[in-house]
């Protein structure tokens, strides 16, 4: 018997026409025909409700980065390696440097529009010999990278919460376990808005955004006309530190890249929201950059405000507070309660970034589970029939953060080295897709949606013997452009990724100031892939189809 279904595309104007409500003949489409149409050609089936648009969406990926107010967070980063100088020009270098990977990320969301992502791209895109096991690496670090950003994000708001109350209670001694009751707080709110209110998540992500760009301008106006300091041009765009004592500043320059790349972590939850955006190949891609460009102009002009505003910042021999931006609050505004106001906008806005990382963390989850790729699949894959959201999805990636906040108790620096690994986890599976993505458009193998091709699927998800034929999304870079921006974006991850495994300080005392992150992501890869070759070599046949286009 045949194990694969020959599947003839649409014509390309028959399927423009039903991409924007047209008609063909007497029969007329929505877009929901589009995005369901869309997604079996990836071979799923539609399970969950489409509620995003495309302003709900940037919402969520506005939110969810929290570019600006992380940026706060990080601040010290680049303070202490490049200084003023080295911070904007690392910001700026690291902003263009992930336009250019969600232009790209883009193209392949708009193509293979699939909750699954990274993972489900490696599949379609890697060798036949690999492409099972790159996928299933890809899929793991993906997951766990997820889990991680969502308790970094809850970790922030416990910290800066934590930091308030010292600043205004200067007999309170703060202990580890407070850390983890907050971080539980905060994941315990976020699961009951995710699992209760699920129907209304658009419409607050809506309003995340309007309060993300209000906040902006509630801290930046008090900050810049009310702060007594105000430094030179000369000293804010030039004045360059190396607090720490590398021994060039070009190295300097790249360690301080580590906080901005940070504050641009999560740009990809809209691919594992996708299955629940309208018109998804067009609008992913589209609120990826749009989140992108609105977070990198308000961050670039918070960043000015506080090195313009704050005092001593090309002094290398000034003590900071670890959290230094309640510092320049304080100093800024002449009083506690001033700087306690503005930093509750942010911890208020970090908030409001785990929510909708526990939204993607788990539509991530669920779609590798989907695919056969963690233990318990079938139970962790189960959708709710009447909210059609991955419920248990949602409980598991909550009680897995929750378990990584136990560690907090027993030491901060080990805890931090969990979370480490949000940055490599989430490089690691873009660099791999996106060099994959050069690899075959190198090679002319991704087909014009005019082809009329014939695209195999497999109607036996055990046999993974048969290629995918890949056409181009409606959203994409044509010819040379796409092509070089496709290697500027692998070149920039390459650079990110290496330098991420670099501790700030060359002199590393012990756990407290080593960088985690090899010791991190090497677990997992090595608990992956042994898992893989005992168990998931198996199981994991790669995306399974669920659908044939001839039922629909």
């Amino acid at each position: 018997m045949d194990k694969t279904v020959e599947l003839r595309t649409l014509d390309d104007e028959i399927f423009h026409q039903r991409r924007n409500n047209g008609s063909v003949g007497d029969e007329k489409y929505t877009d929901f025909d589009c995005d369901k149409y869309e997604l079996a050609r990836a071979g799923k089936r539609s399970q969950l409700k489409r509620r995003f648009g495309l302003v709900s969406m940037t919402g969520l990926s506005c939110g969810l980065m929290c570019t600006w107010e992380s940026l706060l967070v990080l601040f010290m980063i680049g303070l202490s390696n490049g200084g003023p100088a080295g911070i904007i020009y690392g910001f700026i270098f690291v902003w263009l440097g992930n336009l250019s990977v969600f232009i790209a990320v883009g193209e392949l969301s708009s193509a293979i529009p699939t909750a699954g992502g990274q993972y489900h791209w490696v599949s379609l895109l890697a060798p036949r010999s690999s492409k099972k096991f790159f996928s299933y690496i890809t899929g793991w670090l993906t997951v766990i990278g997820w889990v991680a950003a969502l308790t970094a994000v809850c970790g922030f708001v416990s910290d800066l919460t934590l930091a308030l109350v010292v600043d205004n209670h200067v007999d309170f001694h703060r202990s580890g376990w407070h850390g983890t009751l907050l971080l539980w707080a905060s994941l315990l709110l976020c699961v009951v808005i995710n699992i209760f209110i699920s129907g209304a998540l658009p419409s607050i992500e809506v309003v995340v955004l309007i309060i993300h760009i209000l906040g902006f301008f509630g801290i930046l106006i008090p900050l810049v006309y009310l702060s007594p300091t105000h430094n030179s041009v000369k000293t804010v765009f030039t004045a360059f530190n190396n607090r720490n004592g590398w021994d060039s500043k070009g190295l300097v320059f790249f360690i301080g890249l580590q906080g901005s790349a940070l504050a641009f972590v999560g740009t990809d939850s809209a691919v594992h929201m996708s299955e629940e955006v309208k018109n998804a190949s067009r609008d992913v891609p589209r609120s990826m950059i749009i989140s992108l460009i609105i977070n990198g102009f308000l961050a670039l002009g918070m960043l000015l405000a506080v090195l313009f505003s704050a005092a001593g910042i090309d002094d290398p021999e000034k003590v900071w507070d670890p959290v230094a931006f309640i510092q320049v609050f304080t100093e800024a505004v002449g009083s506690n309660a001033g700087g306690a106001v503005m930093t509750s906008i942010v911890i208020v806005l970090e908030f409001c970034s785990a929510l909708g990382c526990l939204a993607a963390a788990s539509r991530m989850m669920w779609s590798f589970a989907r695919d056969r790729g963690l233990p318990f699949s079938r139970f962790i894959s189960m959708i709710h029939p009447r909210t059609t959201i991955p419920v248990v999805a949602i409980l598991l990636v909550t009680l897995s953060s929750a378990l990584l906040g136990l560690i907090n108790i027993g030491s901060n620096a080990a805890f931090n080295g969990i979370v480490s690994m949000v940055l490599q986890g989430f490089y690691i599976s873009y660099i791999l897709a996106l060099a994959l993505f050069l690899w075959r458009r190198l090679r002319g193998d991704i087909h014009e949606p005019r082809s009329n091709m014939m695209t195999s699927f497999h109607s036996d998800p055990t046999d993974v013997d048969a290629e995918v034929e890949i056409s181009w999304g409606p959203w994409r870079l044509k010819g040379a452009l796409g092509v070089a921006n496709n290697v500027f974006a692998c070149s920039y991850l390459l650079i990110l990724g290496f330098i991420s495994f670099w501790p700030t300080a060359p002199s590393v005392q012990g756990g407290k100031t080593m960088n985690w992150a090899v010791l991190v992501v090497g677990s997992v890869v090595l608990f992956s892939i042994g898992y893989y070759v005992i168990y998931a070599k198996k199981s994991y046949k790669g995306p399974i189809v669920e659908v044939d286009l001839h039922t629909l």
